[in-house]
């Protein structure tokens, strides 16, 4: 068989959705194995399991494998931020869970090969790059909560220190106490305690959840779905490339030049 040939097989089977499905399987039981081993289990199951572990591993090295010899340009794959992923958790996932001295970082590697299901789906790594892409935008809006959250804590903390100090005793300790208002623990306790030193103390409450809960809360969303949506719209940009499929840019520089070339031939005539 020709090297040609071979490449093509290894390329149809890794872009194979069957294929594809059965990793994502395998995954699924990994993270199952995973969590089975946190019960206590008899020495049969104990064995089973530490059999099933080393099929895993070992599908994954094939599965890497024949997504290396599939790749068409081999010195661009490891260009992959994912594939360099994949080949980290898959290299350390071989480390021998028998060993005393590696044993927790073997384990702990085998919870993390859950997160190969993000290099599979397509659809959690555009919302998982959609996240990073936004961070620089929520810093700002992060920074603007903590503002508001130090100022609320100051007063807080002024104001509400005498009435419970174990919520107010000092500005770390009312952060605290704020994030639990925001996150609607309860908070409806906290407010009756300190309106029955200060009635009007509701308003201090009600503002601060609006600010954070509401306000911030919807912009984070925003960020997040704007960059998404800016993502998507890139990935069809791309699709439509591989396709030779014109994009809707393309179609209206089309139409621009031959407006142009029928002007200059209006002008000509």
């Amino acid at each position: 068989m020709q090297a040609s040939e071979l490449q093509t097989r290894f390329e149809k089977i890794r872009s194979n959705k069957l294929f594809e499905t059965f990793v994502i399987s395998v995954i699924v039981i990994s993270a199952l194995l995973v969590g089975a081993k946190t019960f206590a289990m008899p020495p049969t199951f104990v064995s089973v399991t530490l059999v099933l572990d080393w099929l895993i591993s070992a599908f994954f090295l094939i599965e890497l494998t024949i997504r290396f010899l599939g790749e068409p340009r081999k010195r661009y794959f490891f260009s992959n931020f994912w594939n360099w992923f994949d080949s980290l958790i898959v290299m350390i996932s071989l480390i021998p869970a028998d060993n005393a001295d590696l044993a927790v970082i073997a384990r702990l590697v085998r919870v993390f090969r859950v997160l190969r299901m993000i290099s599979i789906i397509p659809e959690l790594r555009l919302l998982l790059i959609s996240l990073v892409k936004a961070m620089p935008q929520l810093g700002y809006v992060m920074l603007l909560m903590f503002i508001i959250f130090y100022i609320y804590a100051a007063i807080g903390s002024t104001l509400f220190e005498a009435i419970n100090p174990e919520l107010w005793g000092d500005i770390t300790i009312s952060l605290l106490t704020l994030f639990r208002v925001m996150t609607f623990e309860d908070w409806t306790d906290v407010m009756y305690e300190t309106m029955e030193v200060y009635p009007l103390s509701w308003v201090y409450y009600l503002t601060f959840i609006f600010f954070t809960a509401f306000a911030f809360l919807n912009m984070v969303i925003g960020i997040v779905v704007n960059v998404m949506e800016q993502e998507n719209a890139k990935s069809r940009q791309a699709e439509a490339a591989e396709n030779s499929e014109p994009t809707l840019q393309d179609i209206m520089t089309e139409i621009q030049s031959l407006k142009t070339q029928l002007a200059q031939r209006n002008s000509r005539e």
